[in-house]
């Protein structure tokens, strides 16, 4: 149930400053993306190979951090609240891009990566407090707006950040310390806590490290087979970021520009599901059904991407890849259901860590499949083959939510 102590006006408030929290945290983190890389690059006086090494290094860090960070968030924030962890957030991403802007040398650079993989994990934080502060039939809708402003901010964000670097590299770090700072001091003044004192837990390390978070998804039948869903969704996503411009250019022979179009189609597609159709959706058919749907959607739009033997062709499977983004939100709606509000952060971090682990492994197992398939070893040309898979995890992940979540298997116990 949600907290009573906050008034219809505060939650909507609430709701719009968490929106607002993860726009800008996608804004501060899409700003750096042009800019970063060239500047790894200058400070390593230009070798190119060096640089590209060192950061793949600094992502490979900032998830890791990301893995161990969220679960600790999410356990400060059931023992003392969410908004001091969400506003402390926010102020500490924004002190770590000041000290990016500032970085004499790589080293310092690299401090900076990994303290903003920590900082920025407020989002297990952020889908706690959107647990505390809507009715459980609402949550699909409220997970995915952040969906919606996630992607915003993933469109926006290099498009802004290639701008302001044009005028100097380290201009994006301060324009995201800004967007942070302000956030947080905007929170300040308008965000109410939304855990009452009654419903917190107290800290503990069993529960605040990635292994102990996850021990909380084996506490329930449905709870355990919705996370595995979770999981393959996000392994399966990886396919996009590792491979999908590669394949592109291999298979279609698309150039920056045409990758670019594309990549926004499939954003601006996303959000209009995430952000206009998940309530009707959800209201019309319910959590299970959108579920379904989704992955089914998703699992479509693979193989239509891994199949097409034309760059028209995979344009098609764009708007029926969009509705892939019904699973997620009514997947996290169907989790917060089995958790009580004391364990909505341990929750939230869980899943976080869950998706920690598929950004370590996806990017590897796509893009060797790529290779491996485009090469002579293979046994057949397939360039399409890492969407396939894709397609196949989704195949899995809908059948595994069609027995977990079927009602004549549910455990009896279920909490608002």
């Amino acid at each position: 149930m949600r907290n009573p102590s906050i008034t219809l006006p505060e939650r909507r408030a609430a709701v719009l400053f968490i929106l607002i929290t993860v726009l800008l945290d996608m804004l501060s983190f899409g700003i750096i993306i042009p800019v970063l890389p060239k500047l790894v690059e200058d400070f390593l006086s230009g070798d190119t190979a060096r640089a590209a090494a060192m950061y793949g290094f600094m992502n490979t860090t900032w998830a890791v951090m990301q893995f161990f960070g969220s679960p600790i968030q999410g356990a400060l924030s059931d023992r003392y609240g969410r908004r001091p962890v969400v506003l402390l957030s926010n102020a500490g991403l924004g002190l770590d891009y000041i000290l990016m802007a500032l970085a004499p040398t790589v080293g310092w650079l690299f401090v900076g990566r990994a303290i903003s993989g920590l900082a920025s994990s407020s989002f297990s934080t952020a889908g706690a407090y959107i647990a505390d502060v809507t009715a459980p039939e609402e949550r699909a809708a409220a997970f995915g707006k952040i969906g919606m402003v996630f992607g915003l901010g993933f469109v926006f964000g290099p498009a802004l950040g290639g701008w302001l670097g044009s005028f100097d590299p380290r201009l994006p770090f301060w324009g995201a310390a800004a967007l942070s700072l302000l956030n947080a001091g905007y929170g300040f003044f308008v965000l109410p806590e939304s855990l009452p004192p009654q419903s917190r837990m107290a800290f503990g390390w069993r529960r605040a490290n990635p292994v102990g978070s996850l021990v909380l998804l084996r506490s329930d039948h449905e709870l355990f087979g919705l996370a595995a869903v979770a999981f393959l969704g996000y392994l399966a996503h990886a396919v996009l970021p590792s491979t999908a411009v590669l394949y592109m250019g291999y298979r279609y022979g698309w150039g920056t520009a045409s990758v670019g179009l594309m990549l926004a189609g499939v954003g601006v597609a996303a959000m209009i599901v995430q952000g206009g159709l998940i309530r009707p959706i959800t209201a019309r058919f319910g959590e299970r059904a959108t579920l379904l749907a989704g992955s089914l959607s998703g699992a479509a739009g693979f193989f239509m991407y891994g199949v097409a033997p034309e760059g028209w062709i995979f344009c098609l499977g764009i708007p029926i890849m969009a509705f892939w983004g019904l699973a997620g939100p009514a997947t996290q709606a169907l989790m917060s259901r089995r958790v009580s509000l004391s364990e909505q952060g341990q929750l939230q971090g869980a899943i976080a860590s869950i998706n920690g682990v598929a950004g370590l492994l996806g990017p590897t197992l796509f893009t060797q499949v790529f290779a491996h398939f485009i090469g002579p070893a293979a046994l057949g040309h397939l360039p399409g083959a890492p969407f396939l898979l894709a397609s196949l995890l989704l195949v899995s992940a809908g059948t595994i939510a069609w027995r977990t979540t079927d009602p004549s298997r549910r455990e009896p116990t279920s909490l608002p």
